[in-house]
């Protein structure tokens, strides 16, 4: 029987992504003097890939990498106010307020009942922090992990690490790539929320045949596609 449900965070329980791309395009704005808007994506794009490793993932390496680009497409002749400008974006970034996805707090509050509910999440610690304890959740998860990247590995030492058999364990996310894939290859369910724009650095295959994959509509049809499981177990 499913004993766990996990939960990513950005783009599952709250609004995230659009933020990223807002910001993009006050970027490209700034810099449209120096080259046009689809170079400027794909140059900021890669800077974004690069600098994963160094900077991890979240809104601190996002500003990073803008102001990285900036210097590379203007040859470091960017003025101090762009630089200025795209430091200020990245802060707005940081303080906006959480804003909860159509009836995660339902949903959150009717599994805590009968599972385990664990929050898995990649990114910044400080930033994820205080996202969870704006959103008002926190007190329902049993657990919370913020990992560098999620994996394979990464949730098999997490089910291990917690007693979880992988079988009886779900993951919920708007990620193919993170949320759904390497959850299935390391024993567990995977259930797909697709959501909004998708990060091209998040872009994966659906395992449209595996036997524990779902994919749902949104966060509501969670608690009825578990009891569906687990009546069918």
């Amino acid at each position: 029987m499913l004993t766990t449900i996990c939960f990513d965070a950005d783009d599952t329980l709250w609004h995230n992504e659009r933020f990223f791309r807002l910001t993009e395009a006050r970027f490209v704005e700034l810099l449209q003097g120096y080259a046009d808007a689809d170079h400027l994506a794909e140059r900021l794009l890669d800077a974004e890939r690069r600098n994963i490793e160094r900077y991890g993932y979240g809104i601190k390496g996002f500003t990073l990498s803008m102001i990285e680009t900036a210097l590379q497409v203007t040859e470091n002749r960017v003025p101090g106010a762009v630089i200025s400008e795209l430091i200020a974006a990245g802060q707005e970034m940081l303080a906006h307020p959480i804003e909860l996805l159509p009836g995660v707090g339902e949903t959150i509050s009717t599994l805590a009942q009968e599972f385990q509910l664990l929050l898995i999440t990649k990114g910044d610690l400080i930033d994820q922090e205080r996202k969870l304890a704006q959103s008002g959740l926190g007190e329902l998860f049993d657990g919370v992990e913020i990992v560098s990247e999620k994996t394979t590995q990464v949730y098999g030492d997490i089910f291990r690490g917690r007693g979880i058999e992988p079988d009886a364990a779900m993951m919920v996310g708007n990620s193919l790539k993170s949320d759904v894939n390497p959850v299935i290859e390391a024993g567990g369910w995977g259930v797909y929320v697709p959501f909004g724009e998708v990060w091209a650095l998040e872009a994966a295959p659906a395992p449209e045949t595996h036997p524990r994959f779902r994919e749902v509509g949104g966060v509501s049809d969670v608690p009825g596609l578990v009891r569906d499981i687990c009546r069918n177990m």
